[in-house]
């Protein structure tokens, strides 16, 4: 199907797309509310600035639009580059045929702009959790925010979960009981 705007309507069209409180965004929110997590949006002090940010539980959750960040769009590391390998449509994700190089190429930098994103985060004790677009749909929602408060929780036991203490015999360190004599 051939495009019915003419390119300047189309720039402005796509220059006016919003990173911030998206649809799919605002359903994670609010469930996250709804199940009692509260949260910060947007925090620039933390690497990436991520979409939502739960910090007691020391995770930082990212929505990710399937076109944006190239969902399912495999990439294969050759050294310090990422290569694109395969760069067929998706279920969920349909680049464009039109300047299809331009779209390829910023799908790729998004994705590798992620990757660093994620990898210094969890270098700095944070749990990274990411949420497609795909996985917001109606017959997912439940399914993956349930999976979702699974990690959520599961980090924040980690996280406070103290080592067990071993026990010592006291052949190994004699301690006097409180009921027993020395003399």
């Amino acid at each position: 199907m051939t495009d019915t705007m003419t390119p300047e309507q189309r720039h402005r069209c796509m220059s006016h797309i919003k990173g911030k409180g998206t649809k799919p965004e605002m359903k994670v929110r609010r469930w996250l509310w709804s199940h009692g997590y509260r949260y910060r949006l947007n925090v620039k002090s933390v690497p990436g600035k991520p979409d939502i940010v739960l910090r007691p539980y020391r995770t930082a959750l990212f929505v990710n639009g399937c076109f944006w960040h190239g969902h399912h769009i495999r990439m294969s590391e050759c050294g310090d580059a990422l290569i694109r390998e395969d760069v067929e449509n998706s279920a969920c994700c349909k680049i464009p045929s039109t300047n299809r190089e331009f779209w390829v190429s910023k799908i790729r930098r998004n994705q590798e702009r992620d990757l660093r994103n994620y990898s210094v985060l969890q270098e700095n004790g944070w749990q990274v959790i990411v949420i497609w677009e795909c996985q917001l749909k109606r017959s997912k929602i439940e399914q993956t925010m349930l999976r979702v408060e699974q990690l959520i929780n599961s980090n924040l036991i980690s996280i406070y979960q103290k080592p067990p203490v071993p026990y010592s015999s006291s052949e190994e360190n004699p301690m006097q009981i409180a009921a027993e004599d020395n003399s």
